[in-house]
C-alpha cells in the first residue's frame, strides 16, 4: 500500500502543474544562441583558385561547391540567360565524358552533381560519400575546365527552355516580377530575370564556350568542401592534382550598373481575362554590406515575413482580400530591391491597394512595439539556425558570403545583429525604403476590369503582357 502511495505522488504533482499552467498565453521563447561556424581553413592555389575547407564529421558525407562570380549580371548584351544556360549544361558533356557517363559516375559514387546560376554567381555543386571525394573532385574539375557543350545537348536545352519560358510567361506573378525589376533596375543587368526566345536562340556551343573561358576561370572561383574530410595535406594534394593545371585568365570589365532614381510610377500590365490582379509595390534598397541591411530585413519580416506579419493578418486574415500577402527583400552584390506583394480579386483592387499602402505607411509612421519586434527577432533567429543544420545549408550560406562580398564573420554575427535592431532603426529605414511615395507600382491584370480603379492612385501606363 505504501508503494502505491509513492507511485501516485508524481502523478498528482503533474496534475497540479498542469492546473497551474496558463494556457491563454503562449510559452516564452528561451534565448536563441548564435551560430558557431566549424573551424575553416582557407588557402589559394598558385592559379588563384580559393579553397575553403570545413570539417563536419557527423556523417560520412562531403558537400562540394565550385562557385564563380559569373551570374546573370555578367550576361552579354542581348543574351540574357546565358549564365543560366552555361550552368545547366556544364554537366552535359566534356572532352572525355558524355552526359550519360557523367550521370552514371555520379550515381556510382552515391552522390549528385549539377550547375546553377543566380543574379551574381554561378556554381557547380554536389555531394558524395567521403570515401568517394577524390572521384567527385575529378568529375567537378573535368566539368568546370572541359565542358564542351555538345550540340545535341544544347539544342535539347534550348527547346526545353523555350517551353519553360512560355510557361513562366503564362504566370501573372512572373509578369509582375519581370516588370517590377525593369522599373526598379532600369538598364542595369539586374533588370532581366529570364531569357527571351531570341536570346535562347543565341546559346550556341561556341557562345557557351566563350562565356566559360571568360568567366569560369580559377582566379574567379572558390572551391568549398564541407564534411568528413581526409587529412589536410592529403586533401590539398588531391585538389592541386585536379585543379592545379587550370589556367587563370584576366577577367572582363565589370558590367555597368546604372540604376534609375526611385520615383512614383504606376504600370498596368494588361492581361485580358485575368480574374485577379497581381500587385508589386517597391523600390531600390541597400545591399547586405550596408548598415541599413539588418534594420530593413527585420522590418520586412515585421511587415510581411510570415503568417504572423502585419500584411498577412490584415490583408488576408482580417479583410479577406487575398490568399497571400507578403514583403520581399531581394539582395544582390551591387544593388537590391524591397517590395510588398499580393494577389487580389479584381473587384477589391482599390481597397486592397489602399491596405498595402497603409501597411507601408504604418511602418514608417510609428516604431514597432517591443513585443512584436521580439517575436519577429526570435522567429528570424530560429529559422536562420535551422537553415544551417545541414551541410548543404552551410555551403549555401558560405557561397552567398563569397558571392555577395560579405565579411567572414557574417554567419556568426547574424543572430546578434538581428537581435540588436531597435524600433527607431526600423522606422528610419521604413521612412526611406518602405513609404510608398517614391515606389514603383506594378499591377498585372485585365485592364478593362481594373484600369479605372487603378487610375484613382495616379497616372497609369498600360503595357501589353508579352
Amino acid at each position: 500500500m505504501l508503494r502505491r502511495s509513492f507511485a501516485v505522488l508524481p502523478l498528482m504533482a503533474l496534475a497540479l502543474a498542469a492546473q497551474a499552467l496558463d494556457r491563454t498565453k503562449p510559452p516564452e521563447t528561451p534565448p536563441i544562441p548564435g551560430y558557431k561556424l566549424p573551424p575553416a581553413f582557407e588557402t589559394k592555389l598558385p592559379n588563384g583558385l580559393t579553397i575553403v575547407l570545413l570539417e563536419d564529421a557527423r556523417f560520412p558525407l562531403v558537400t562540394a561547391s565550385l562557385s564563380f562570380q559569373a551570374g546573370s549580371r555578367f550576361d552579354p548584351d542581348g543574351a540574357p540567360g546565358l549564365a543560366e544556360a552555361a550552368a545547366a549544361l556544364l554537366t552535359e558533356g566534356t572532352r572525355t565524358r558524355t552526359s550519360r557517363q557523367i550521370s552514371e559516375e555520379t550515381d556510382a559514387m552515391g552522390g549528385s552533381l549539377g550547375g546553377s546560376a543566380g543574379a551574381d554567381g554561378l556554381a557547380l555543386g554536389g555531394n558524395a560519400l567521403s570515401e568517394n571525394l577524390a572521384r567527385l573532385l575529378a568529375l567537378m574539375a573535368d566539368c568546370a575546365m572541359n565542358a564542351n557543350f555538345p550540340a545535341d545537348e544544347v539544342s535539347l536545352y534550348q527547346r526545353n527552355r523555350v517551353q519553360n519560358l512560355l510557361s513562366q510567361r503564362s504566370d501573372p506573378s512572373f509578369l509582375a516580377e519581370e516588370k517590377f525589376s525593369e522599373l526598379v533596375y532600369g538598364s542595369s543587368p539586374y533588370a532581366h530575370i529570364a531569357p527571351t526566345q531570341a536570346s535562347i536562340a543565341k546559346f550556341t556551343p561556341s557562345a557557351l564556350a566563350s562565356y566559360r573561358d571568360a568567366r569560369l576561370v580559377p582566379n574567379n572561383a572558390t572551391l568549398l568542401l564541407i564534411g568528413k574530410l581526409p587529412a589536410r595535406d592529403e586533401l590539398l594534394k588531391t585538389i592541386a592534382a585536379q585543379f592545379g593545371s587550370w589556367k587563370q585568365a584576366p577577367l572582363p570589365a565589370e558590367p555597368k550598373m546604372d540604376t534609375p532614381a526611385p520615383k512614383r510610377q504606376i504600370v498596368l500590365v494588361d492581361r485580358p481575362g485575368s480574374v485577379q490582379a497581381d500587385i508589386r509595390v517597391g523600390r531600390l534598397a541597400p545591399t547586405r554590406v550596408s548598415p541599413e541591411f539588418f534594420p530593413l530585413i527585420v522590418g520586412s519580416n515585421v511587415l510581411g515575413g510570415g503568417t504572423n506579419s502585419r500584411m498577412f493578418k490584415d490583408i488576408r486574415e482580417k479583410e479577406g482580400f487575398a490568399y497571400d500577402a507578403h514583403s520581399g527583400y531581394n539582395t544582390h552584390r551591387v544593388s537590391s530591391d524591397f517590395g510588398a506583394v499580393t494577389e487580389v480579386r479584381n473587384e477589391v483592387l482599390e481597397p486592397a491597394l489602399n491596405a498595402v499602402f497603409a501597411e507601408l505607411e504604418g511602418m514608417a509612421g510609428a516604431p514597432v512595439p517591443a513585443a512584436e519586434l521580439a517575436n519577429v527577432q526570435n522567429y528570424m533567429a530560429g529559422m536562420y539556425l535551422l537553415r544551417l543544420e545541414t551541410q548543404e545549408g552551410v555551403a549555401a550560406q558560405l557561397n552567398n558570403m563569397k558571392t555577395l562580398g560579405l565579411p567572414n564573420d557574417y554567419l556568426e554575427t547574424y543572430v546578434q545583429k538581428v537581435r540588436s535592431v531597435t524600433p527607431d532603426q526600423i522606422q528610419a529605414v521604413a521612412r526611406k525604403y518602405m513609404a510608398p511615395a517614391d515606389a514603383a507600382v506594378v499591377v498585372v491584370g485585365d485592364a478593362s476590369k481594373i484600369g479605372d480603379a487603378l487610375k484613382k492612385f495616379g497616372d497609369v501606363t498600360v503595357v501589353k503582357a508579352n
